[in-house]
């Protein structure tokens, strides 16, 4: 008997293992862009004199990488939809900024006009990265 409930606990652990594994895999899709990938993407745009850089927030941040022009205005508009997860809180570390997200809407963060490098921010828990370069 004592072999039959150890390997039932042993089979309910590894069905559960699976479950957690393939949960996490198809919750990280919704960081990748529409063909799958994570790469960079048409998202920066000029308006008014503004560098304006969307990102869209839902299980991540896509696209994780953007790249930006240095020295002009720029605001950082976060795009929500539905999103419950740690991808709502963003932080960006260099700015000492941290910011809720509504769980639907568009929110605008002002960077300044960054100078030429790497700025990176993340989700409140550190799991979901994202980066904007700022080229000359």
């Amino acid at each position: 008997m004592k072999n039959s409930n150890g390997m039932k606990a042993t089979i309910i652990s590894i069905i559960f293992a699976v479950t957690l594994i393939g949960g996490v895999v198809a919750l990280g899709k919704y960081g990748q862009s529409p063909s799958g990938g994570v790469g960079s993407a048409n998202n920066v745009s000029i308006v008014d004199g503004k560098q304006i850089i969307e990102i869209d927030a839902r299980g991540g941040y896509w696209p994780a990488k953007s790249q930006a022009k240095a020295g002009i205005p720029t605001v950082l508009r976060f795009k929500t939809n539905g999103t419950f997860d740690c991808s709502a809180f963003v932080r960006i570390p260099s700015m000492s900024l941290s910011k809720i997200l509504p769980q639907t809407g568009s929110t605008d963060i002002d960077l300044g006009s960054a100078k030429a490098g790497i700025l990176q921010g993340m989700c409140g828990m550190g799991m979901y990265p994202f980066e904007i370069n700022f080229q000359s």
